[in-house]
C-alpha cells in the first residue's frame, strides 16, 4: 500500500529541472498537451497520500479503504534497519530474500531509494528479480521512476527490455506498450494462454484481540510465490469474459520433493465496451482444508474443511497482432485483488525474513465458517501484473507453454491431459507423495 501511494503529489516545481525534464528522449511535462496536464495533475491529487476531501468530494468513497487504514496503523514485521536491507537487496545470497529487502526497501520509501533499486537492477543475475525491481520502481511513481525506467529500453535481455517500456507507458498514459515480437502457440495445452502473474500484496496481521495491533509485512512477488505459490492466470478464448483459472503451485512444502497444486476457478464478469480490453470483477470460492497450524499441509493441530472465497478485479488488453483461435491474445493483465488469512503469530516472534517467508508459512482463511472466522487474522491486499513471455529464449513470445495442473473446471490435473486426477478435487493434500 504505502509503495503504491508514494511520490503521488502534484508535479515538482518548474524550477526543479532535474525532475521537468523526465526521461531522456521524452517531453518535459511542460510540454504535454493542456488537457494532459490537467489529467496527470487530478490524478496526482486523488490519491490517498494527501487529505482527499481538498480535492475529491465524499470521504466515504476515499477515506473508507481498510488497507490503507491499516496501513497507518501497523506496525512492520521487518525489523532490518534501511542499511542493513540496502546490503541484502543486493547481496543476500538467497534470491528471495535479496527480492524481498527490495520491496521492504521501496515500501519505505527512503532518500535513496532509486539510486539503490536502479543498481539492483544493473547487477542482479536473476532475471525475474530484476523486472520485479522495475515493478517497485513503477510502483513508486514521479518523474525519477520514469527517468529510471527509461535507463533499461534497451537492455540485453527484451523481458527487461519491455517491461521497462510498459512500466514507463503505464506512468505515461496509464496504459501499457509492447514490443513487436511474434508469438508461437504450443498445440494440446488445456489452456489458450498461461500468463505468469506476478503479485505483490500487504500482509495486514491482527497481533491480539483488542483490534488496535496490527503488524504489516510488504510481500514481494517472489516472497509470496514461495509461500502461497507462484501463480499463472489461465484464460480460454472461449470463455474468458466469464471465467478464469487461476492455478497455483508451491514447491518445497513436502519432505518427498512432491510438488503441491492449488487451483482456484473464478467468475464474474468484464465489461467490453472497448475492443481493446476487458474490464473484470471475479471471485472464487473454492473447497479448501484450513490448517489450524496455520502452515499449508501442516495437520499437527487438526484441520477443518471449509470454503475459501477470493476476489480480482482489472483489466486485461489485447494485441490484435497475435491471434489466439481467431480473437486478439491477452498481451497483458493487471488489477487488485483482496482476500482473508490465517498465520500463527506466536510462531513469527523472533524469526528472520527468510525463516518467516518459507513454503507454506500461511494459508488463506474465510471470514464465514464457525470455527475458522474467528482464527482468521491477516487481511490480504495488494496488485498483479502478468504478461506474456519468451520462457525458451528463442525470441518468440510463448502464450501456453507454461505447466499448469489444473482441468478448465479447476480439477488437478498432474499429467496436464485434461482429465481430473480425482473428479472434484482442486488442491493437494498434506499427505506427501499424493499429488
Amino acid at each position: 500500500m504505502a509503495i503504491d501511494l508514494a511520490h503521488k503529489q502534484p508535479p515538482p516545481d518548474p524550477a526543479d529541472a532535474e525532475h521537468r525534464a523526465g526521461p531522456a528522449g521524452l517531453p518535459p511535462l511542460t510540454e504535454l498537451a493542456s488537457e494532459q496536464r490537467d489529467a496527470l495533475n487530478f490524478s496526482y491529487r486523488t490519491t490517498l497520500s494527501m487529505d482527499p476531501r481538498l480535492v475529491a468530494g465524499d470521504p466515504a468513497a476515499w477515506q473508507s479503504d481498510f488497507g490503507y487504514a491499516l496501513n497507518k496503523a501497523a506496525v512492520r514485521l521487518d525489523t532490518r534497519t534501511d542499511e542493513e536491507l540496502a546490503r541484502d537487496a543486493l547481496s543476500h545470497p538467497d534470491p528471495v530474500a535479496r527480492e524481498q529487502a527490495v520491496f521492504e526497501y521501496a515500501d519505505r520509501d527512503p532518500a535513496d531509494v532509486f539510486e539503490v533499486l536502479e543498481r539492483v537492477v544493473r547487477t542482479e543475475k536473476d532475471r525475474e528479480i530484476r523486472w520485479d525491481t522495475l515493478w517497485a520502481i513503477e510502483k513508486l511513481g514521479g518523474p525519477h521512476a520514469m527517468s529510471t525506467l527509461s535507463r533499461f529500453l534497451d537492455d540485453p535481455d527484451p523481458e527487461i527490455a519491455e517491461w521497462s517500456k510498459l512500466f514507463l507507458s503505464e506512468l505515461r498514459t496509464g496504459d501499457p506498450a509492447f514490443d513487436s515480437r511474434e508469438a508461437v502457440f504450443t498445440e494440446g495445452r488445456t489452456f489458450d494462454e498461461t500468463i505468469y502473474l506476478l503479485i505483490h500484496c500487504d500482509l495486514y496481521i491482527r497481533l491480539d484481540d483488542t483490534n488496535r495491533h496490527w503488524g504489516k509485512l510488504s510481500l514481494g512477488p517472489r516472497g509470496l510465490a514461495r509461500v502461497y505459490g507462484q501463480a499463472h492466470a489461465c484464460p480460454n478464448v472461449a470463455t474468458r469474459e466469464r471465467q478464469l483459472l487461476m492455478a497455483k503451485t508451491i514447491d518445497g512444502l513436502y519432505e518427498d520433493g512432491t510438488r503441491h497444486m492449488d487451483n482456484y476457478l473464478f467468475r464474474g464478469f468484464t465489461d467490453r465496451t472497448r475492443a481493446d480490453r476487458g474490464n473484470f470483477y471475479f471471485e472464487s470460492n473454492v473447497p479448501r482444508t484450513f490448517y489450524h497450524s496455520g502452515r499449508a499441509a501442516d495437520p499437527s493441530r487438526g484441520t477443518r474443511q471449509t470454503d475459501i472465497g477470493f476476489a480480482r478485479f482489472g483489466t486485461w488488453f489485447l494485441d490484435p497482432d497475435i491471434q489466439v483461435r481467431g480473437e486478439a491474445a491477452i498481451r497483458y493483465v493487471r488489477g487488485r485483488f483482496q482476500g482473508w488469512g490465517y498465520t500463527d503469530v506466536e510462531n513469527m516472534v523472533g524469526k528472520d525474513i527468510t525463516e518467516m517467508l518459507a513454503p507454506g508459512n500461511g494459508i488463506l482463511s474465510t471470514l464465514h465458517d464457525p470455527e475458522v472466522g474467528p482464527k482468521t487474522n491477516v487481511f490480504i491486499l495488494g496488485t498483479f501484473k502478468g504478461k506474456l513471455n519468451d520462457w525458451d529464449g528463442d525470441g518468440r513470445i510463448d502464450l501456453n507453454s507454461r505447466d499448469v495442473y489444473s482441468t478448465v473446471d479447476g480439477e488437478l490435473d498432474s499429467d496436464q491431459d485434461g482429465v481430473p486426477d480425482e473428479p472434484g478435487r482442486t488442491c493437494s493434500d498434506h499427505r506427501p507423495g499424493r499429488v
